[in-house]
């Protein structure tokens, strides 16, 4: 069960840069400056699949997260297209929460790349100030990377929203921006009363989160566009035009206000993998098993160092042209034994029809949630 909300003085934004294609690329450092897209299958000719994430540079181009994977293969036909390995990313995702965990903070979890983290409960005496709040956030953004090797920005307000645009800044930070900060250095970020009306009040409304392109043309209708003029707009004009319930959330939402709880929700681990890419290919069927099992025997001992217990076994291949897929099959019984999950691993892989050199090997244990003993 969640606990229940609580409010924080100081609420941190963790935003993963680029994440999938970040964590293809610890799996295939090759891949690294090189332009990578991940979606659907990897195959860019594919009806109806599309992006999910890009790396920056298919991104210069045009190609962004929600396109086609053929229109993506359009603009940037030499890109490396791979596809969207869901358990891998739950994996490192999970790393990263663990990291975030440990600072001893509590963490609300957003989705694989997305974090808030509460600091100074606004009922316990206040322990931070800009510059200590900034330098925890610098701590926290070495802590992740050094522990999972992924890169992250750092948005840093007073509640969810301002935090969150926060982290727009820190990833792209702009000279007006830099000189308007209490706390600023690369890929982190401080917004707050103090810098939100000189660097927010002529931009557009369409800049502030959760305001789209409907409201924003609603309000550009009624004369209103920028923070300034919305600002300016009487709370009564705003509930006549959106009704009360957006009305009212826009006029806290263009004054810097917004959401400062956190809800934990107890987490636990719904699979371990492991993944390596080997210095010389294989093409050795024989010695390809002895790696897979090598890494399963590494999976194992994590595993039962957790004292949790395995039903399904995937392996995963990737060749010299950056083929990549998954097989999995489920186990006869759940099991912690070796020799129960050795033997599956070697026919998954004896499944794969592989006419070039395999480069990467991965292995990945689905295991039994309490809920479901």
């Amino acid at each position: 069960m969640a606990d229940a909300a609580r409010r924080h003085r100081w609420l941190i934004h963790v935003d993963l840069d680029q994440f999938q294609v970040s964590v293809e690329r610890l799996r295939s450092p090759e891949l690294v400056d090189v332009p990578v897209i991940v979606g659907g299958n990897g195959d860019p000719t594919e009806a109806r699949k599309v992006v999910t994430c890009a790396s920056y540079e298919a991104r210069a181009v045009g190609v962004r997260a929600g396109m086609s994977l053929r229109a993506a293969h359009r603009k940037m036909p030499d890109a490396v297209y791979l596809p969207l390995d869901v358990p891998a990313y739950d994996v490192a995702s999970a790393d990263v929460m663990a990291v975030l965990r440990a600072s001893g903070h509590p963490v609300e979890v957003w989705g694989w790349d997305e974090a808030y983290l509460g600091v100074d409960p606004v009922d316990d005496a206040a322990a931070h100030d800009r510059a200590t709040i900034g330098e925890l956030a610098r701590r926290i953004r070495t802590d992740v990377f050094t522990r999972t090797g992924l890169h992250c920005s750092i948005g840093i307000s007073d509640n969810k929203q301002r935090a969150k645009m926060a982290t727009g800044f820190a990833k792209k930070p702009e000279p007006a921006a830099v000189d308007l900060a209490p706390f600023h250095i690369e890929k982190v970020y401080l917004l707050d009363e103090q810098n939100w009306l000189p660097l927010m009040g002529e931009r557009a409304c369409r800049e502030l989160w959760s305001v789209g392109p409907k409201t924003a043309a609603k309000l550009s209708s009624h004369r209103v566009d920028t923070v300034e003029q919305l600002i300016a707009t009487p709370r009564e004009e705003l509930i006549e035009i959106f009704g009360p319930h957006q009305g009212n959330w826009l006029y806290v939402l263009c004054r810097g206000g917004g959401d400062a709880t956190i809800t934990e929700e107890p987490w636990l681990a719904r699979s371990h993998s492991k993944s390596r890419t080997y210095p010389t290919d294989f093409t050795d069927p024989d010695e390809m098993r002895l790696a897979a099992l090598e890494l399963t025997r590494d999976l194992l001992t994590e595993i039962l160092s957790e004292q949790r217990v395995v039903f399904r076994v995937a392996v995963t291949v990737r060749t010299t042209t950056f083929y990549t897929r998954t097989k999995s099959r489920k186990l006869p019984a759940p099991t912690t034994r070796y020799d129960d999950i050795a033997p599956v691993v070697g026919e998954l892989l004896g499944d794969f029809e592989l006419d070039r050199p395999v480069r990467l090997l991965g292995v990945r244990c689905d295991l039994v949630m309490p809920e479901e003993d």
